[in-house]
């Protein structure tokens, strides 16, 4: 079943769960065990992902971990809507935080968003292994491939 323009529209991520929310968590949260499982959390929050949609075209390459990534552009609000999945619970987290931080963006402000930014202030880099790190920027570089093909 391919997803349907209401999982885009209805995702949590970066709606309900906002990216002040993320830096919150982070900042109450004392250690790493605390903060991987948070966002181990976040991951749980990832919208179903169509079967079928599984293929190569979404497959994101790079990633440690089976990783697949679809979009729906709404020509009425002019934003970037996202799904994300993974086989791996912390690369599923990890992917949250990418929803948290673009999702439902119009495709300029999307390019324009300092992700490495966000991850340098959650220094995510320091605690997750470089294969993870590769991953996280392959999401990253695929969405910014969508938004500027989108945005032109």
């Amino acid at each position: 079943m391919t997803a349907s323009t209401e999982q885009f529209l209805n995702n949590p991520l970066g709606k309900t769960t906002t990216l002040e929310d993320v830096l919150d968590a982070f900042e109450f949260l004392d250690d790493w065990e605390e903060r991987y499982a948070y966002i181990i959390d976040l991951g749980k929050q990832l919208q179903g992902f169509p079967d079928d949609e599984r293929i190569e075209k979404n497959y994101v390459h790079g990633c440690q971990s089976q990783v697949w990534l679809i979009h729906h552009y709404d020509e009425d609000s002019g934003k970037l809507f996202l799904l994300i999945d993974s086989d791996a619970m912390i690369v599923r987290g990890l992917a949250a935080i990418i929803l948290v931080a673009l999702n439902g963006k119009a495709p300029r402000d999307l390019l324009a968003t300092d992700i490495d930014e966000l991850f340098e202030q959650l220094d995510l880099f320091r605690h997750i292994s470089p294969t993870r790190g590769n991953g996280l920027r392959a999401m990253v570089g695929k969405i910014r491939d969508i938004a500027a093909t989108e945005a032109a």
